[in-house]
C-alpha cells in the first residue's frame, strides 16, 4: 500500500475531552484501506476512545459469534497501548459505511478474516495513542519523550517514580503531532499477543449477562411466530383467521410474504395458536423436487456441459490420452443445515416513522435493507442493534428472519420479538448446497500426470445478491432493489466480487502435477442456499483429498508419502503434513479394529493437516482421535486458535457422520435433532492441535478446521474396511 502507518489514523478530541482515534481497517485479500492517496479522502471504520476517567472504548466493526473477535481484536490494541485487554470495553458497531469490509463493500463478518485484516491497523492505533499520550506527558514534565515509557495505563517519568494516568492526558494528547511511522513493539516484548489468555467475553457468557438476540426484552413487548409453507415458494391462500383471533392472548393474525404471522402477548400463546392454524397453500410457484431429482439434474448438466474453465495448466487432454491408466471417480455431498445453537430471531419496534431492530446478525447493513424492503421506510429510517450471536456459520449472513420481524412490527406498531422454533430453523434454513464432483486422473505407474476436476452445482451469489446489492447502494429507491440484484450478478467479477463459492479450494489444488483442468458446471435446482462454515472448501476438500487417497491406493503408495512427494517446494504444506503425521504416530501400527486416514487442505490462508483414527463399534462409526497441525501465521491467542480448530473438527465430523437434508415433493424431511443429528459429547474424539510457530501474517482459524477432517475420516474407514465411500454422510456399512 502506498501509505504509511500514520495514514491509518485520524486523531480528534471528543466532546468530553476524550482522545479519539479513527482508524481505517483494510479489507480481505490485500484490499486497500479507506484512505485514497490521490484525493486525500478518508473514510475510517473503527474508533478507539480514551476518556478522562480512564475508560477505554473500542468499537468492534466485526461481530462476535463465538469465533473470538471480541477478544482477539481488543488484544491487538491492548498490546500496543500498554494496558491489560480487560481494561478495554468493546462495543458493537452501528450500521455505517465506515464499518464496511472494503472487499465486499458490505458491513459483514465472514471469511475468517477479522484478525488478518486488522493485524496492523489496530496495533498501529494502540501504538499511536500510546505515543501521543507519552508526548503529552513529556510536554507537561518538560522532558525528552524518548526517555518516558508507558505501563498499565500510565505514562512513567524518566525517574521511574512519577507517573500520570492516561485519563489525565487525553485532553492534551490530541494536540500532539506524530512525525514519521510509529514503531510497533517487537515480538520479544509482547505481553498479550501469542499468550494463552482467557476470553474477554467468558464471564458475561457464563453468567448470562451477555445479551444475545433471543435475550432482548423491551417494555410492552409482544411475541410473533411465522408459519411458512412446507414447500419453499408457496403462498398462503386461505387460513382460519377468525378462529385464531378468538384464542387467549392472540393480538393479530395476518399474512406476510413468507407465510402467516401470529402475534400474542406471550410466546407460548403464539405457539399454541400456531398449532391450531389450518392453512391452505398456493403451490403454483413452490419447490416440488426430490433429492434424487436434484442429483439427476446435476448429472444431466455435467453430461451436457463440461463447464467453465477455472484453472488450466499444461495440456490435460493430451496427457490423459497418453496416460498408462486413467482413473475416475464421482463424489456427491448433500444439502446441510446450519443448526446454530441460537435459533433465528429478531426483535423490531416500529414507531415515529422509523424502525429499530435488535438482531444477532453477521451483516447488519443487509439487515437494514431487509427491514426497509417490507415497510414504507428507507434504509436511513432503520436502526440495527447487533447483539452477541449464538453461532453464525454463515446462516446469519442472510437476513430473512429480520425481514419477518420487521414486517410483523410494521403491522402491530409494538415492539415484537419473532423467534423460530428448532423445527422451523431446520426446515426453512438456507442450506449448504448439494454438490457433485467428477474427477479424473492420468497415471503412469506411480506418477500422477494429469488432474481433472469438474464441479457441478450452484453459486451462492445468485441467492445472496437480493439484499447484498441494495446494501451497497442504500440511497437507491426500493423499486430498484431487484434491478440492483440483477445488475450485481451481471457485473460479477467487474463491479462486484467474483463468486468463488463453488470452486474455492479446488482451484488452489496444491500438488505438483504438470497438467491440470478444473471446471465448474453452473446449475441451480432452486433450493435456497447460503454460506456454510468453510463454504466451498467444505465440499471441495472432501472431493480433492478423497480422490488423492484413491490415487495413492491405485499406485500402491502410502497416502502420506504419495502426497509428500507431490508437495516439493511448498514448505508450509509440508510442515503441517509432517507435524500431523508425527503427532498421530502414523508409522506405528494402529490398534486392532481401527484405521487411520489423512487429509491436507488450505482454506482462508491457513494450512491444516489432519490424521483421523476411527473404527466401528456396535455397527456405528466411532472416531477415536484427531491429530491436527495448523499454520495460521502469527497467533494472537493460542487458546482461541485451539478452540476454533477443535470446534471446526467437531462441526466437520458432524457433517461427515450425520449431515443430510433431503427433499421429497419439495418438502424437507428432517425437522429437529432426532433426525438431523449433531455429535453428542460422549461421541467426541480426543483432539490434539499443534500450532506451527510462524512470523507470517495471521490468517483465519474459524473455518479451516472443517474441510480436511471429512475426507480424513472417510480415508480412515477405507483403511479399515477396504470400502471406499464417495458420498456423504459416511455409513458404517460402507
Amino acid at each position: 500500500m502506498a501509505m504509511n502507518r500514520r495514514d491509518f489514523l485520524k486523531v480528534s478530541a471528543g466532546t468530553s475531552g476524550s482522545l479519539m482515534l479513527s482508524l481505517s481497517l483494510p479489507g480481505c485479500s490485500g484490499m486497500p484501506t479507506g484512505y485514497v492517496q490521490e484525493t486525500g479522502e478518508w473514510k475510517p471504520d473503527a474508533w478507539l476512545e480514551i476518556t478522562t476517567n480512564d475508560e477505554i472504548h473500542f468499537t468492534l466493526a466485526r461481530v462476535e459469534m463465538g469465533q473470538g473477535t471480541y477478544t482477539g481484536l481488543t488484544t491487538l490494541i491492548a498490546e500496543e497501548l500498554e494496558v491489560d485487554p480487560e481494561a478495554i470495553t468493546p462495543r458493537f458497531a452501528p450500521v455505517a459505511p465506515e464499518y464496511r469490509n472494503p472487499l465486499y463493500k458490505l458491513q459483514l463478518t465472514g471469511g475468517s478474516t477479522s484478525i488478518s485484516t486488522s493485524w496492523e491497523p489496530l496495533r498501529t492505533a494502540g501504538a499511536s495513542a500510546r505515543h501521543m499520550l507519552i508526548l503529552a506527558a513529556a510536554r507537561v514534565w518538560q522532558v525528552d519523550a524518548a526517555e518516558c515509557s508507558a505501563r498499565q495505563g500510565r505514562v512513567v517519568h524518566p525517574n521511574g517514580l512519577d507517573s500520570m494516568r492516561y485519563g489525565q492526558l487525553v485532553e492534551l494528547a490530541p494536540k500532539e503531532v506524530i512525525r514519521g511511522d510509529i514503531a510497533l513493539k517487537p515480538a520479544s516484548e509482547w505481553k498479550y499477543i501469542g499468550k494463552q489468555r482467557r476470553r474477554l467475553d467468558a464471564r458475561a457468557k457464563s453468567t448470562g449477562t451477555a445479551v444475545y438476540g433471543i435475550d432482548v426484552e423491551l417494555p410492552g413487548m409482544v411475541y410473533g411466530v411465522v408459519s411458512r409453507s412446507p414447500r419453499y415458494g408457496a403462498r398462503a391462500k386461505a387460513f382460519n383467521e377468525s378462529e385464531l383471533r378468538a384464542m387467549p392472548g392472540v393480538l393479530d393474525v395476518f399474512e406476510i410474504e413468507r407465510g402467516v404471522a401470529i402475534v400474542a402477548d406471550k410466546y407460548w400463546r403464539a405457539r399454541k395458536a400456531q398449532d391450531a392454524l389450518k392453512a391452505e397453500w398456493d403451490n403454483a410457484d413452490a419447490l416440488s423436487l426430490s433429492t434424487d431429482e436434484v442429483f439427476a439434474s446435476y448429472r444431466k448438466a455435467a453430461d451436457e456441459d463440461r463447464g467453465e474453465s477455472e484453472r488450466s495448466e499444461g495440456d490435460y487432454d493430451a496427457a490423459v490420452g497418453r496416460a498408462g491408466k486413467v482413473f475416475e471417480a464421482e463424489y456427491s455431498q448433500p444439502y446441510l443445515a446450519h443448526s446454530t445453537m441460537e435459533p433465528m430471531n429478531a426483535t423490531a419496534w416500529y414507531r415515529d416513522d422509523s424502525i429499530e431492530v435488535w438482531a444477532p446478525t453477521q451483516a447488519p447493513d443487509l439487515g437494514r435493507i431487509a427491514a426497509a424492503r417490507v415497510t414504507d421506510l428507507s434504509p436511513d429510517d432503520v436502526t440495527i442493534n447487533t447483539t452477541f450471536l449464538g453461532g453464525g456459520f454463515g446462516r446469519r449472513l442472510t437476513q430473512d428472519y429480520i425481514e419477518e420481524a420487521a414486517a410483523v412490527a410494521y403491522r402491530v406498531k409494538k415492539p415484537v420479538k419473532v423467534i423460530w422454533s428448532r423445527e422451523e430453523d431446520t426446515q426453512h434454513d438456507l442450506y449448504r448446497p448439494a454438490m457433485l464432483h467428477r474427477m479424473q486422473a492420468g497415471l503412469d505407474g506411480s506418477q500422477l500426470t494429469g488432474w481433472h476436476h469438474q464441479i457441478v452445482g450452484p453459486q451462492l451469489l445468485d441467492w445472496y445478491v437480493r439484499n447484498a446489492a441494495p446494501a451497497q447502494y442504500p440511497w437507491a429507491p426500493k423499486f430498484m432493489y431487484d434491478t440492483l440484484g440483477k445488475v450485481g450478478l451481471l457485473a460479477e467479477g467487474i463491479a462486484t466480487p467474483r463468486d468463488m463459492s463453488a470452486i474455492e479450494g479446488a482451484i488452489e489444488y496444491p500438488y505438483n502435477v504438470d497438467n491440470i483442468d478444473i471446471r465448474h458446471t453452473h446449475t441451480d435446482p432452486g433450493v435456497p442456499v447460503t454460506f456454510w462454515r468453510s463454504v466451498g472448501y467444505s465440499h471441495n476438500g472432501f472431493a480433492v483429498e478423497t480422490f488423492m487417497d484413491e490415487l495413492a491406493h491405485e499406485t500402491g503408495e502410502d497416502p502420506y508419502q504419495f502426497r509428500r512427494k507431490l508437495l516439493a517446494g511448498q514448505p508450509r504444506y509440508l510442515e503441517v503434513l509432517d507435524r500431523a503425521v508425527r503427532l498421530a504416530g502414523w508409522d506405528t501400527p494402529v490398534a486392532e479394529g481401527r484405521g487411520r486416514g489423512i487429509a491436507l487442505f488450505k482454506s482462508f490462508g491457513t494450512f491444516v493437516a489432519q490424521v483421523v483414527e476411527a473404527g466401528l463399534e456396535n455397527g456405528v462409526i466411532k472416531v477415536y482421535k484427531v491429530a491436527c497441525a495448523v499454520d495460521c501465521g502469527q497467533v494472537v491467542n493460542p487458546r482461541i486458535v485451539e478452540d476454533q480448530i477443535e470446534g471446526g473438527i467437531i462441526f466437520g465430523l458432524t457433517a461427515a457422520l450425520y449431515g443430510e437434508i433431503t427433499f421429497e415433493g419439495g418438502q424437507v424431511q428432517q425437522s429437529n435433532f432426532h433426525d438431523y443429528q449433531l455429535m453428542r459429547q460422549y461421541e467426541l474424539p480426543e483432539v490434539t492441535v499443534d500450532i506451527v510457530p510462524s512470523t507470517e501474517a495471521p490468517t483465519g482459524v474459524g473455518e479451516p478446521g472443517v474441510p480436511p477432517v471429512i475426507p480424513a475420516l472417510g480415508n480412515a474407514l477405507f483403511a479399515l474396511t477396504g470400502k471406499r465411500q464417495r458420498s456423504l454422510p459416511l455409513k458404517a456399512d460402507g
